[in-house]
């Protein structure tokens, strides 16, 4: 009996392993089918079969040899490497919840993300950045059956004024950032230790007080993006449906003056000293809404000699 219980427990055992070999094997020959994925940046074509040694060479270390995002290294970073598997992006032009385009990712891959591992990858060469495009597309099925969205409109800039920065900050605490990001930018919100991604893993918020970049760029467009898209997979949402593009551009104006000094918030840091700007009171009541000025009355009717006479 006990020679028949343990060759039982030795198949099923057996049976298991096999299975799961064939759940691995099986994975493995979805990825192989999706080699032929492509990518197109202007005028570039990537082929991820080309990328698989770049890849291997410079990515898998964090994002894993699946693209799983559990990498050799993963362990040791903060925040989490990427999960190409879910095709899920933080920096895109895209809607919220949609693909992005293959130029986002590429501009990821040159660029880098701030405040993460992520480095830049500007020295490949354009082909190789397309190929590795392509590659990282291939660990999903979402790129079969989905395309990419169609990215925003940027609204074009407004000048900076003083009543823009302000606006700003009202909006800043109306949407209620602060909760977050804190009333200074230095990510020490309220909220902040108990934020989590969309793998239920424990998140940041982003520290404008401590960067001169963004998330996702460096310019004033990138993070006016950001406000309209979202970081798909992260608790930033978008605010496309709350915020008008104008309010967007309040609120770039008055994260501008949360940052360090530098060449591109220069004007803003100018005029907030200008102002004497505080950081928020979260407990304050809102200020509430100039009231509108009284209509203007209609002039009245030019009276001619003759109409007096009739």
């Amino acid at each position: 009996m006990r020679t028949l219980r343990f060759n039982l427990i030795a198949c099923a055992v057996a049976g298991l392993a096999l299975a799961g070999a064939s759940s691995a094997q099986m994975t493995k020959y979805q990825q192989n089918e999706n080699l032929g994925m492509e990518a197109h940046i202007g005028k570039l074509t990537g082929h991820a079969k080309d990328a698989a040694l770049n890849y291997r060479r410079y990515c898998a270390g964090c994002h894993g040899d699946l693209g799983d995002g559990e990498g050799e290294n993963a362990a040791w970073l903060d925040p989490k490497p990427r999960n190409f598997t879910l095709a899920t992006f933080k920096c895109r032009s895209t809607v919220s919840g949609t693909l992005p385009t293959d130029e986002d990712i590429y501009n990821t891959v040159g660029r880098g993300v701030q405040s993460s591992n992520m480095p830049s990858w500007n020295p490949l060469s354009d082909q190789a950045r397309a190929d590795l495009v392509a590659y990282v597309k291939h660990f999903s099925e979402r790129w079969k059956t989905e395309k990419s969205g169609t990215p925003i409109e940027i609204a074009a800039a407004p000048a900076i004024t003083a009543e823009r920065i302000q606006a700003g900050q009202a909006l800043f605490q109306k949407l209620e950032c602060w909760k977050c990001h804190g009333v200074e930018g230095r990510a020490n919100g309220p909220s902040s230790d108990t934020l989590t991604d969309d793998q239920n893993r424990p998140i940041k918020p982003f520290n404008f007080h401590d960067q001169t970049k963004f998330k996702c760029g460096t310019e004033d467009r990138d993070l006016y993006r950001i406000f309209m898209t979202g970081l798909d997979g992260t608790p930033m949402p978008s605010f496309a449906d709350n915020v008008k593009p104008e309010e967007a551009w309040d609120l770039v104006f008055y994260l501008r003056t949360l940052q360090p000094l530098s060449h591109g918030n220069i004007k803003e840091k100018e005029i907030a000293k200008q102002l004497g700007l505080k950081p928020i009171n979260p407990n304050a009541t809102p200020a509430p809404a100039p009231a509108a000025a009284p209509a203007t009355p209609a002039p009245a009717p030019e009276t001619k000699p003759d109409d007096q006479n009739k």
